[in-house]
């Protein structure tokens, strides 16, 4: 979590919303990204789908990594994570009603997509 923080401390001073995100797969960190959406002007851009574009860049697989975030993943984030079979998703904050978890839009772990597969385990670092 360290490094999300550091990361995402990169992202505030280059008028992005504070957020870092590392993919970790055995123990090392295989991708990791902070927010870029305003700096590309794409908003898809966010850093857990950057951590995860740098960890494909490298030829790493996601499958079964832990994706970590200072900030709940969004729906977009999630679904990209999903897609990817992260097997774990660590966060410190939640982001609201945008957010993967968010009972009304549950794309983190709800087992009602039957092409994915098993939802990630979540864990709140630090409680809620």
């Amino acid at each position: 979590m360290d490094r999300c923080l550091e990361l995402a401390m990169v992202a505030m001073l280059e008028g992005e919303s504070p957020v870092g995100s590392v993919v970790v797969n055995n123990g090392r960190i295989i991708g990791e990204g902070c927010e870029k959406s305003r700096q590309l002007k794409d908003v898809t851009r966010h850093a857990e789908v950057v951590a995860i574009l740098d960890a494909l860049q490298k030829n790493e697989s996601c499958e079964g990594a832990i994706l970590y975030s200072n900030v709940e993943p969004c729906i977009l984030c999630s679904y990209v994570l999903r897609h990817h079979k992260i097997a774990k998703v660590v966060f410190s904050k939640y982001c609201g009603e945008l957010g993967g978890t968010n009972e009304e839009f549950n794309i983190i772990t709800t087992d009602k997509i039957t092409k994915w597969a098993e939802p990630p385990a979540i864990i709140v670092y630090g409680g809620k």
